[in-house]
């Protein structure tokens, strides 16, 4: 188990502008090994071994070309130019083409927090207090000197995942690259508000302006996401692109290179009888009109092609996570890789070529090369993958992944995965463990470093990975058969699914086990309370009482709006504290402290009720950790821990304290 949490990734890949470097980020097990760091690789283009190009205790993340083939990135390692340097904040630091040590170009007292080139301008994303600009930094030594953290809200919201929100607020600021520092920098975003919290932002390819979301507080508590240009050359002017009540228009944005048009992520606001409709949306940057390609595509990555008349696309579809071609004239998109695999950090060299990382439930992200070549006699453009050498070792699963199908009451289709561990067959059937999926709106179509189906498989387990209902890449209709319908639809497709996967020679029927995180847990509790089919159930930062989380989760107008407001009947009807009397097989209840978006309050209340209602079950808690459990340690208890639960109630072994909890 450490040594898989000591496994190096590959997390992202970005393209020079000329086409010919990629620079990527690898994550690896820091010396202490109790945390990871980040640091940047060189991965040749001509077949030769990458090379490290970076190193420090604090680690590098975000790397970005300049226009001149410079790499920025940001980092908290300490400037040695600066003698006290006070608190180690996240900077901009800048790796010269022709070679050299790096330099740190930028710095704020809120740190730097993203960034994005176009031209010879940089812009960056920076937290500030409300304020005089040039006391902050005495402002923030003062508070923190006086131990004050307390954080005065006026608006929603207030919490993001595993962090807290202000008092400072996010703006965006532009400079240039000079000889020493960014020079010329401007706060182009003064007094925002909230209107930038998690916003996405690119520069224009001349660096003339800057794309960008843009937050409005609506009454209620709610929100809407609007798409605003930030003219650079003009103090930051500000004109509003694309705006729609009920809509929201998000990232990932793309500007083409002609400069001409952005395309963004066009999305409505459901509600207990809509479902959600998301569409690449295309907006003329001169006039503000925009229109709809891509068809059902639900983008996740976006660029566009070198002669600025069609995009590539990014989108889950059937368990994979496909390129698409997608004309930016409304034509169908084209499927340009026909493989299993997820691929993500997508780049478009100048020649056309597309580089990216390729992963899939079997296999973790490598880096690619993407040729296309012209079918036109077969009716269009094809992608022809090659692998490029991979700062990172290979992993070999430890058994073998297959595809499966059935068909639900209504007459879906439900497809999955199935992992089976080697060894398993009919003379020596493995135990099922059916693993649902986090979302709902989500996919098993990747290879996941935080909740892996392979560690399981070591331990001599089969994995179901379905997609039932709610599940992405497979059309409207997939999503509205569970919309407002959480628990009944999905419980129906997944014991569809779990009964096909028992027929599959290799499978033991009498040894089963089902868990899952996040809307995972839910389902997990909810099976728990709709069928003892299986021995034990593992429900991880689960939701338990719908009236008690809609107002808690950090994100309470997404749950409103396809629920109705706390009390009304789908909360009674499909939160899964009701059928708590049924509940009788044992459970293992896991949450995280800083879980924001499904707060320590649905595990407390849960493992409370299991307590109460004589359920044998148990309780791990982490006070440290967020909705993923991040820390290595922690997830070798996690995993360890979970093992330990199957291994009593399906296995049938003794129940054994992990050693790592000792």
């Amino acid at each position: 188990m450490r040594d898989y949490v000591g496994v190096p990734r590959l997390t992202s890949v970005r393209l020079s502008p000329d086409g010919r470097r990629l620079v990527g980020v690898v994550q690896a097990l820091n010396p202490d090994g109790k945390s990871y760091g980040t640091a940047l690789w060189e991965i040749p283009l001509d077949g030769r071994r990458p090379y490290r190009l970076t190193r420090s205790l604090k680690g590098e993340a975000g790397a970005e070309f300049t226009a001149e083939g410079d790499v920025l990135f940001g980092s908290r390692r300490p400037d040695p130019t600066v003698k006290d340097p006070g608190d180690e904040v996240a900077a901009l630091w800048l790796l010269p083409a022709a070679g050299g040590e790096a330099r740190q170009v930028a710095a704020r007292p809120g740190g730097i927090d993203g960034f994005a080139t176009g031209g010879p301008t940089v812009v960056f994303a920076s937290d500030v207090l409300p304020g005089d600009e040039s006391t902050e930094a005495e402002r923030r030594k003062a508070r923190k000197d006086a131990g004050i953290s307390a954080i005065l809200h006026e608006g929603y919201p207030v919490r993001y995942w595993d962090h807290d929100l202000g008092p400072g607020e996010p703006r965006l600021f532009a400079g240039v690259v000079g000889e020493d520092r960014l020079t010329d920098v401007r706060d182009l975003t003064p007094e925002p508000g909230k209107a930038l919290v998690n916003a996405a932002y690119e520069v224009t390819p001349d660096g003339s302006a800057a794309i960008a979301t843009w937050a409005v507080t609506l009454p209620g508590g709610e929100l809407r996401s609007d798409l605003v240009l930030i003219d650079i050359a003009d103090d930051g002017a500000r004109r509003v692109l694309a705006t729609r009540d009920g809509h929201d228009f998000e990232g990932p944005l793309a500007v083409s290179p002609d400069g001409r048009r952005v395309a963004c992520v066009r999305s409505n606001h459901a509600d207990t009888g809509t479902i959600p409709e998301t569409t690449l949306w295309i907006i003329d940057l001169a006039t503000g009109e925009g229109r709809a390609a891509g068809g059902e595509l639900w983008p996740s990555e976006i660029e566009w092609a070198p002669d600025s008349a069609s995009l590539y696309v990014v989108a889950d579809h059937r368990g994979r996570r496909p390129v698409f071609h997608v004309p930016a004239d409304g034509a169908e998109p084209v499927r340009l890789t026909s493989d299993d695999a997820a691929y993500s950090a997508l780049n478009v060299a100048p020649d056309g070529t597309l580089y990216a990382l390729r992963s899939s439930v079997d296999r973790a992200a490598a880096p690619v090369r993407i040729v296309l070549e012209d079918t036109a006699g077969a009716g269009g453009t094809a992608g022809v993958v090659e692998e490029l050498a991979s700062p990172v070792p290979e992993l070999e699963p430890p058994g073998t992944l297959t595809e499966i199908t059935a068909t639900a009451d209504d007459g879906a289709e439900i497809r999955g995965w199935l992992v089976l561990p080697e060894g398993a067959c009919a003379d020596a059937p493995a135990p099922l463990l059916l693993w649902v999926h986090g979302g709902p709106l989500s996919s098993w179509n990747d290879w996941s470093w935080r909740w892996n189906p392979w560690i399981m498989a070591a331990h001599g387990y089969a994995v179901l990975l379905p997609d039932p209902c709610l599940s992405t890449g497979y059309g409207p209709e997939m999503i509205r058969r569970g919309w407002a319908n959480w628990g009944p639809r999905t419980h129906a497709d997944l014991m569809t699914i779990t009964d096909a996967a028992l027929e599959v020679p290799g499978i033991d029927p009498g040894r089963t086990a089902a868990m899952g995180g996040s809307f995972g847990g839910y389902m997990a509790n909810w099976i728990a309370g709709h069928t003892d089919r299986f021995k034990a159930i593992v429900t991880h930062a689960s939701l338990w009482n719908l009236d008690q989380f809609a107002g808690t989760t950090d994100a309470s107008m997404y749950w409103r709006r396809e629920f109705g407001e706390p009390g009304g009947e789908l909360y009674d009807t499909l939160s899964p504290h009701r059928s708590l009397e049924k509940i009788t097989t044992p459970m293992l209840v896991i949450h995280g402290d800083k879980d924001y978006r499904v707060p320590i309050g649905e595990g407390l209340r849960l493992w409370w009720d299991l307590q109460r209602s004589g359920v044998e079950s148990k309780f791990l808690y982490f006070p440290d950790e967020n909705h993923w459990v991040l820390k290595p340690g922690n997830a070798v208890v996690w995993y360890e821990t979970v093992l330990a639960f199957l291994a009593q109630h399906v296995l049938g072994q003794e129940w054994k304290r992990p050693e790592s909890l000792s």
